[in-house]
């Protein structure tokens, strides 16, 4: 049982940087099972489908940011500090999943809903976006309080938001070049770049 279950998290780690290098449309299970050193049907004894890989990569990574800002969120810390916590747990995030982070941009929109043939299948995109929709409130909200509570400047929120998320949600593609930088420099630049100019002096 063990070793079945690591054999499937190394395919999914395969797959993840094939995914990343050549897209997951663009990526098959016989190209798969070759990064293996596998016959593609000893492959189907792990994994039932492509979509199988997918869905096992980019849900448990939603679920991953969800319960880190909710933790953050449900933190005494101050507004500035959970925000700039947030930031930080996103860099780890994309640190220790580079490849499977790197998918969140574009592939998620291969995810499918449970078909009416396969009741046993999950709706893996309706659960992606309504995690996606719940950590961006969440980010929202806890930005909305740092103007309020006299952390940062009034600014378009909207905007901001969208700029700070955008440049996390791209780090993965900064960070595949540069792995040798120190995580807490990383954390530590980022926040300053993406909010200190946002703070009130």
């Amino acid at each position: 049982m063990q070793k079945n279950k690591s054999r499937r998290v190394e395919i999914l780690e395969k797959s993840a940087i094939l995914f990343h290098k050549k897209g997951y449309s663009a990526t098959s299970m016989r190209d798969i099972a070759k990064a293996m050193n596998m016959e593609s049907a000893s492959l189907y004894n792990h994994i039932k489908s492509k979509q199988e890989i997918l869905q096992a990569i980019l849900l448990p990574l939603a679920h991953r940011y969800t319960k880190g800002i909710e933790e953050i969120v449900n933190s005494p810390l101050t507004s500035i500090q959970q925000l700039e916590r947030i930031i930080a747990d996103q860099v780890r995030i994309t640190i220790e999943n580079t490849d499977s982070v790197s998918l969140i941009p574009n592939e998620w929109v291969h995810l499918k809903n449970k078909s009416e043939k396969d009741k046993s299948e999950k709706d893996a995109l309706k659960e992606f976006l309504q995690l996606r929709n719940f950590y961006e409130k969440e980010f929202k909200t806890v930005f909305k309080k740092c103007i309020k509570d006299g952390y940062l400047r009034k600014v378009n929120v909207d905007i901001a938001i969208f700029s700070i998320l955008s440049t996390l949600r791209w780090l993965y593609s900064w960070y595949s070049k540069n792995r040798n930088i120190n995580s807490l420099v990383l954390e530590t630049e980022l926040i300053n770049n993406l909010i200190g100019g946002l703070k009130k002096t």
